[in-house]
């Protein structure tokens, strides 16, 4: 099993290539979604969304789980609810030892759920001695741009080498079709598409790299960071729930896992 962890609906936009490229290596292929989706629209539109998209990837609708609703996870609030994420997510992985390869938000300061959805993967695994299994995907962060400008699927050089794959030019055509999919996010996405586009079009590349329990003690990177900026999270309060995250949940009922 290849495991898909993403903090929002439409998250997957950043893992279009591994997604299909997992699948058709014989790789059954599990998404998760760890939180609601609400801040912004109405969830189950969210939902539809990227169960649409994913299908179209050749993901199983039974592989797509939206637990962020099941457990109350709120959009933008994930840092109140650490200890609920690591409890489901340890008792999935108990669940499932078939798990080969896991994909996570990267660590970059773009949005504090991205970022904690990261460093809760990075700590479980590596307490299992899996981390070699985990790596990361960019989504955006602001380093080096200003006011409220961002970078798109751009890899920090603090997390290490970027192990990279040529996406041909009929998927790179296919994968920007597909992130016109999200009509419920035109708002984010009519600052997030441009830069996209210019990211497929120029030498279009899958960017992947390696995870290292020690950054989750750093910030993603110097300077002010994105969702600072933004007034989502400060990096005290995150850096509080990081903490937390270290700490196991006792929850770990039949009721909380979803079976397959």
């Amino acid at each position: 099993m290849a495991l898909f962890l993403f903090a929002h609906q439409d998250d997957e936009f950043g893992v279009f290539a591994r997604l299909e490229s997992e699948r058709l290596a014989g790789r059954r292929v599990c998404c998760v979604f760890v939180t609601d989706g609400a801040a912004t629209t109405d969830p189950d539109q969210r939902d539809a969304e990227s169960l649409t998209v994913l299908r179209q990837l050749g993901v199983a609708t039974d592989d797509i789980l939206f637990i962020g609703r099941q457990l109350n996870i709120c959009d933008g609030r994930l840092h109140l609810s650490v200890n609920v994420l690591v409890g489901w997510l340890d008792a999935f992985r108990d669940a499932h030892p078939e798990i080969e390869a896991c994909f996570v938000p990267a660590w970059e300061g773009g949005h504090p759920d991205h970022d904690l959805v990261h460093a809760i993967a990075v700590q479980l695994f590596e307490t299992h001695d899996q981390l070699a299994m985990v790596r990361q995907f960019p989504l955006y962060h602001g380093h080096n741009c200003p006011g409220p400008l961002f970078r798109v699927l751009s890899p920090l050089p603090e997390n290490g080498p970027v192990e990279q794959r040529i996406i041909g030019w009929r998927d790179r055509l296919r994968y920007l079709r597909l992130c016109l999919a999200y009509p419920s996010q035109w708002r984010t996405w009519v600052g997030l598409f441009p830069l996209v586009c210019l990211r497929y079009l120029c030498g279009c590349v899958e960017q992947l790299q390696r995870v290292d329990s020690r950054r989750l003690s750093e910030l993603p990177h110097s300077g002010r960071l994105y969702y600072e900026r933004r007034a989502f999270l400060d990096w005290p309060t995150l850096r509080s729930a990081l903490q937390s995250a270290a700490k196991p949940s006792p929850m770990k009922s039949d009721s909380e896992i979803r079976e397959f």
